[in-house]
């Protein structure tokens, strides 16, 4: 007789198993606790972690608190005071409603839940390990609930070795945080990490938040979304169209104020940016869909990130249309500011007279000088005198000395240079278009693409400097202050060590800003403030796109980013350099994107072409 093989599976099990869909890493109980203090009623709300949330996760707010019996079956599967039929669920104006979230945390970790309502005189107190209650006391503490989630995936050791670096995830923690106070800004809140206070949001507007988390500079960027119809409602801001990025980083989608992600509505955005900014690069925005809950169905993912329209190509077009009116009243804005007065000050009334003759401007010019002269002579009392006087001298019988090899003419003074080019034959390399250096060799012709020939030889250079750390370093004779997002100051605050190691000086003045002491040696001309701006873009492209390991996508930045350019003019020493060092690196035939740095048509390929 066959042995019956179907079981129940005990509930700590089960909540295992739906931890895995719901707290992925220690920012999904971030998400699910904030949103859970939201719905509360709170005002505000204070997050607390120690290693990213690998360690300590707690939230206090000052909402409305649970009874004892509600305190005790919040942590049950499928517990929740958001619904109690179905047809609940196409009625839902709350963050969270599954009930899933606090069973699912209490699986897989240390719990402590303290909390209090107005009506009682002490809290309750209780302390759930693996879904296992352990303790239920009362404690004293004000109105509010306060969860501390210590030692995450601590039973299941497997999850917690999959968990990336702090500072990794540390960066989707202040994701998760972003996310939710974005559209809460009459909602204070605070994120204090390892003991370091990294944001404090008073309560104030949706500008107001937007500034405060990713910087005051935020206010000149911004431009206002606001569009109604009978079903759909719009608001909130986009980022000017020469503000978009080499990434997708401010973009946030919220349907009545829950984040989402939706590919289709992203490309109503990206098409009203159309010819407004480069193909690879991406708008930014922070908009609010208001529509009819029953219009949507929010219950299709555990997350809840994603969301079903009933008329997705309604919402599309709305969407659509605000955007483009919202850039068209910013560039449709006048140019001129009308309430000046149109003279500027400058009197065009002025009549001559004779106590006020008009005067024809004069140029002072020199009627002798001749550019063909060679030892012209300067009259040394006309000097700041606003006009030069020069000796006459006959016309050089050999003009053509004008037109000679402008190397040498440069390079006089420069024994070692001028003989270099004596023994060398003239116009040895030839530029093309400005961006290809022609040479003959043996077999035929070479032909180098100039960005991609430095981008390889730098490539090399910052690979080594990063091993050995010895990159040299030029310092700021003003250090400029650095500003940027948390997100972006965490990634720097990671990269530190390897920028030190390519040149750069950093200082952490704040959460979010940087002291900018000194940039790589060869880096000089370059505003270090934007160098460092394409960096962090750089590499976050990098990250995202090939998974590079860190050094490795460090130097590819580096190199992108400080090579030659295409169209830029080389003098025969510059190219000549340039060749000798490409043919000294390691694999000289291909840059670090896979390109070939040169071509060879050889002469059989050259007799082909003449038949």
């Amino acid at each position: 007789m066959s042995q019956d093989v179907v079981k129940l599976l005990p509930d700590s099990v089960a909540n295992q198993i739906a931890a895995g869909e719901v707290i992925q890493r220690p920012a999904s109980a971030v998400k699910e606790l904030m949103e859970n203090a939201l719905d509360a009623g709170a005002t505000q709300i204070d997050l607390v972690v120690k290693d990213a949330g690998k360690t300590l996760i707690m939230v206090t707010d000052n909402g409305c608190g649970m009874s004892e019996t509600d305190a005790r079956l919040c942590f049950e599967r499928h517990a929740t005071s958001k619904i109690s039929k179905a047809e609940d669920l196409f009625a839902i104006r709350t963050m969270g409603f599954r009930g899933e979230a606090l069973a699912s945390i209490a699986a897989i970790a240390q719990v402590e839940l303290k909390t209090r309502r107005s009506e009682d005189e002490v809290g309750t107190k209780i302390v759930n390990e693996g879904s296992v209650v352990k303790e239920q006391t009362l404690v004293p503490m004000p109105v509010g609930t306060s969860f501390a989630i210590k030692n995450l995936f601590f039973n299941v050791p497997a999850r917690r070795n999959f968990l990336k670096s702090t500072a990794a995830e540390m960066r989707h923690v202040v994701e998760e945080f972003t996310r939710v106070t974005l559209m809460h800004p009459e909602v204070g809140f605070t994120l204090n990490s390892d003991g370091k206070e990294l944001y404090h949001l008073y309560p104030g507007n949706l500008k107001q938040r937007i500034m405060g988390l990713f910087g005051n500079t935020y206010d000149e960027k911004l431009l206002s979304v606001n569009q109604e119809t009978d079903h759909v409602r719009i608001h909130g801001y986009i980022l000017k169209a020469e503000c978009a990025k080499k990434t997708r980083g401010e973009q946030y989608f919220f349907v009545n104020k829950r984040f989402i992600k939706h590919a289709y509505l992203h490309h109503a955005i990206e098409n009203a940016y159309m010819e407004m900014i480069p193909s690879d690069s991406f708008p930014g925005y922070f908009l609010n869909i208001e529509v009819d809950p029953a219009d949507i169905d929010i219950n299709i993912h555990p997350t809840k990130t994603e969301v079903n329209f009933l008329d997705v190509k309604l919402v599309y077009a709305v969407l659509h249309a605000a955007v483009r009116k919202a850039i068209g009243q910013h560039n449709l804005s006048p140019l001129i500011d009308f309430d000046e007065p149109a003279d500027s000050g400058i009197d065009f009334g002025v009549v001559s007279d004779e106590s006020n003759p008009l005067v024809v401007p004069t140029v002072p010019f020199d009627a002798n000088y001749n550019p063909f002269q060679q030892t012209p002579s300067y009259n040394k009392s006309s000097v700041g005198s606003g006009s030069f006087h020069h000796d006459r001298m006959p016309v050089s019988p050999d003009w053509r000395l004008l037109y000679g090899d402008r190397v040498d003419a440069q390079n006089a003074d420069n024994d070692f240079v001028e003989t270099r080019v004596e023994e060398k034959p003239k116009c040895q390399f030839l530029q093309i278009n400005q961006s290809y250096i022609l040479t003959s060799v043996k077999s035929g012709v070479l032909l180098i693409d100039q960005h991609l020939a430095h981008t390889r030889i730098l490539f090399e250079k910052y690979l080594k400097e990063l091993e050995n750390r010895s990159g040299a370093s030029q310092q700021e004779l003003f250090p400029q202050p650095f500003s940027v997002n948390m997100n972006d100051a965490l990634l720097l605050k990671e990269l530190l060590p390897e920028l030190e190691g390519l040149g750069f000086s950093l200082e952490q003045v704040n959460a979010t800003t940087f002291m900018v002491n000194g940039t790589p040696s060869d880096s000089a001309g370059c505003d270090a403030v934007q160098l460092l701006e394409k960096i962090v873009e750089s590499y976050k492209i990098n990250r995202s796109d090939l998974q590079l390991d860190r050094k490795l996508n460090l130097a590819k930045t580096m190199a992108s980013q400080l090579s030659i350019k295409a169209y830029k003019a080389l003098s025969e020493m510059e190219m000549q350099n340039l060749v000798d060092q490409l043919f000294a690196c390691n694999v000289a035939e291909t840059a670090p994107n896979g390109k070939k740095t040169y071509v060879i048509l050889n002469m059989e390929e050259l007799l082909q072409k003449f038949n």
